[in-house]
């Protein structure tokens, strides 16, 4: 896990936007009514309150900015160097003590006018008092425009910086521009640095990840070093520099046999002399690339003395490899990884805290007591446990794979050779999947036979049983009335229904005001006429049930027969109501609720429907409603006409 995230680092706005953020955050998180007829101290409060807010807004915001910004003086020297490298170490402290002085401005600003607001008479003095404030943070803040615009620049840089921690194991690769170092990470780690055949394609560090005996190992490609003195290298190449400086890891130093780099052998073995002092207490080993163009027996004499010169050295290992063919890719990495691991167990014994543990460890090395020999005791079931071991694993069969190693090209594969429970003469049989469109293993059964004979047995006996005859259709008259007659019914039946769902589907009509109510044409004859046509006696049915018209007493009707005479009904005022010259009852027109409509019940229930039906079309739309409260007049004149009191606005 990497010790510093650069990438939480908060956005840093530019001046103007800056003092927007801060002035519209003051209007919307404060109050923003005041009048002239408050009291003095209410008005104080008012605007007091305004340029402390804003005060304490902008000291916030530069304080987040301060403190996300990484310390020189507390990061790891590393990025300390990288940073001077890359931003100014002077420009960088200078921009952000510029930030912390104005901050104190800012403070003290607000100081001094929250004090002289405090003797403030009027409600104009206070607000010019509030203006004078806002306006000078807002002049404080307008002189930093060059400090954010930079810090903005800086932390845009810093996120896409390399995740590097200088902490962890850590593979250094350095060397001239162009010698093979960014392919030999790409081969390496799953990074992808760009490769060109051309120098310093690589112009900033890139990190690569790679696992060796369990471990995460960060694998680091610098820009490419050329040989002059340190005050006269650039950006790029004093990145090389600082990593090679100040990060315990193992450095590799690549080398190009074949020149191709445009730098002679004796120019990197000069460089690699030059920058020697960078490697003091590090491991090191020297790789030669791009043997695959050229191998050190190919090279001239005075050459091969080169290189024969170097391999002198004990403490420096010399490998060969070529990243384009792969070969002695691995074995670099690997003793690059075991180099690196030893010096940091090393680094780790020479501690203090070593000593410290190694004092509460006490190994106990048992010495004889007499000359006797003594057998170790080791119980039967173990030696019979491990005997059953080994006769399994003598019995085990070798795997796919290990007789695929053995024969090479020769091997086939044949998983039929462990069908032990198939006979060897019909392992090998050609059994096809389909037939027919069917699939085969869907009918194998080994008691296929069985099943087929019981099934026959099973037929026989329903054949004799006279389950398959057919029975005799012919039909006699009676027969053919009765499905005549049913067949009737229930077309009669069909056409019920179907009536039935058309008039549903009408969906209540309106009825025109002048038409009067559909009369009910139902009738004890047309009944009789209907039945008869159907075929039923209807002879005996005078004095039948159905055909006495009988009323509920509740309605003002009895049944035919009764005593009761039939009550009158009793007029109201309107229905009474006569012309005095002719003494004939008033024809007035008939009220609109009562057109179309049969009766009173049927009238209340059209009422209650009606009364739904405005309620809800009222909810839906938004509608005033019966409920709502009425304002005859939205604008009394009584109240905004005439002088008004005092000169403030009509808010």
């Amino acid at each position: 896990m990497s010790l510093y995230n650069f990438k939480k680092i908060m956005v840093v706005p530019p001046a103007k936007d800056f003092i927007d953020i801060m002035l519209s955050k003051t209007q919307r998180k404060t109050p923003t009514v005041v009048h002239k007829g408050y009291k003095i101290s209410r008005i104080r409060a008012f605007y007091t309150r305004k340029v402390k807010y804003t005060q304490q807004n902008f000291h916030d915001r530069l304080s987040q900015i301060i403190q996300d910004f990484p310390k020189l003086d507390d990061v790891h020297p590393f990025y300390a160097d990288l940073m001077n490298v890359l931003y100014d170490k002077d420009h960088y402290k200078l921009a952000l003590g510029q930030l912390n002085t104005a901050r104190h401005l800012v403070d003290n600003v607000a100081k001094d006018y929250v004090r002289l607001l405090k003797y403030g008479d009027s409600l104009y003095r206070c607000k010019q008092l509030k203006k004078a404030a806002l306006g000078r943070m807002a002049t404080i803040m307008k002189r930093q425009a060059s400090n954010l615009t930079y810090l903005e620049q800086v932390r845009q840089h810093l996120s896409r910086l390399p995740t590097i921690d200088p902490y962890s194991r850590t593979i250094i690769i350095c060397g001239f521009p162009n010698v093979g170092k960014s392919s030999f990470i790409n081969k390496i780690t799953r990074a992808d640095v760009e490769v060109q055949p051309y120098a310093f394609t690589t112009k900033s560090l890139y990190v690569g990840h790679t696992d060796y005996k369990y471990l995460r190992w960060q694998v680091i490609d610098t820009p490419g070093i050329l040989d002059h003195p340190l005050e006269e290298r650039n950006v790029i190449e004093m990145q090389a520099i600082t990593a090679l400086a100040h990060l315990r890891a193992c450095v590799l130093y690549f080398m190009d046999i074949s020149e191709q780099c445009g730098h002679s052998l004796e120019d990197q073995v000069k460089l690699f002399e030059s920058i020697k002092p960078l490697f003091t207490n590090k491991p090191l080993i020297l790789a030669i690339n791009k043997v695959d163009i050229l191998t050190p027996d190919e090279l001239p004499e005075e050459r091969r003395a080169i290189i024969t010169k170097l391999q002198e050295d004990k403490n420096i290992p010399v490998m060969l490899m070529s990243t384009v063919q792969e070969t002695g890719v691995m074995e670099v990495k690997t003793e690059a990884c075991e180099r690196l691991l030893s010096y940091r167990v090393d680094q780790k014994m020479r501690t203090k805290k070593v000593d410290n543990i190694l004092n509460r460890l006490h190994v106990a090395m048992p010495a004889p007591r007499d000359e006797k020999q003594r057998e170790p005791c080791i119980p039967e079931q173990a030696l019979n446990r491990l005997q059953q071991n080994a006769d399994k694993a003598e019995r085990k069969r070798k795997l796919e794979k290990e007789i695929e190693l053995e024969m090479g090209d020769d091997y086939t594969l044949d998983l039929k050779k462990n069908y032990s429970e198939i006979p060897e003469e019909e392992r090998y049989d050609v059994i096809p999947e389909f037939w027919e469109g069917r699939n085969i293993a869907d009918y194998i059964d080994p008691d296929i036979f069985e099943k087929l004979e019981e099934l026959e047995r099973e037929e026989g006996l329903r054949v004799d049983s006279g389950v398959y005859t057919v029975p005799d259709m012919t039909m006699d008259e009676t027969l053919k009335e009765i499905r005549e007659m049913a067949k009737q019914i229930r077309g009669k039946r069909f056409e019920l229904r179907d009536e039935k769902r058309l008039s549903a589907r009408k969906n209540k009509p309106v009825i025109p005001r002048n038409k009067q109510p559909k009369v009910r044409d139902r009738s004890v004859k047309k009944l009789v006429q209907t039945m008869e046509g159907l075929g039923v006696d209807m002879s005996d049915s005078k004095t039948a049930n159905f055909t006495k018209s009988v009323v509920d007493l509740s309605r003002g009707q009895v049944a035919i027969g009764s005593k009761r005479p039939n009550p009158q009904p009793l007029l109201d005022k309107e229905s009474s109501a006569i012309v005095k010259k002719t003494g004939q009852p008033i024809k007035r027109a008939p009220s609109r609720d009562t057109l179309g409509i049969k009766n009173v019940m049927i009238r209340k229930k059209a009422h209650i429907m009606a009364k739904r039906d405005i309620a809800k079309k009222v909810t839906k739309m938004g509608l005033k409603g019966e409920a709502d409260r009425f304002i005859g007049t939205k604008m009394p004149k009584h109240l905004f006409a005439g002088k008004r009191g005092f000169k403030a606005d009509r808010r």
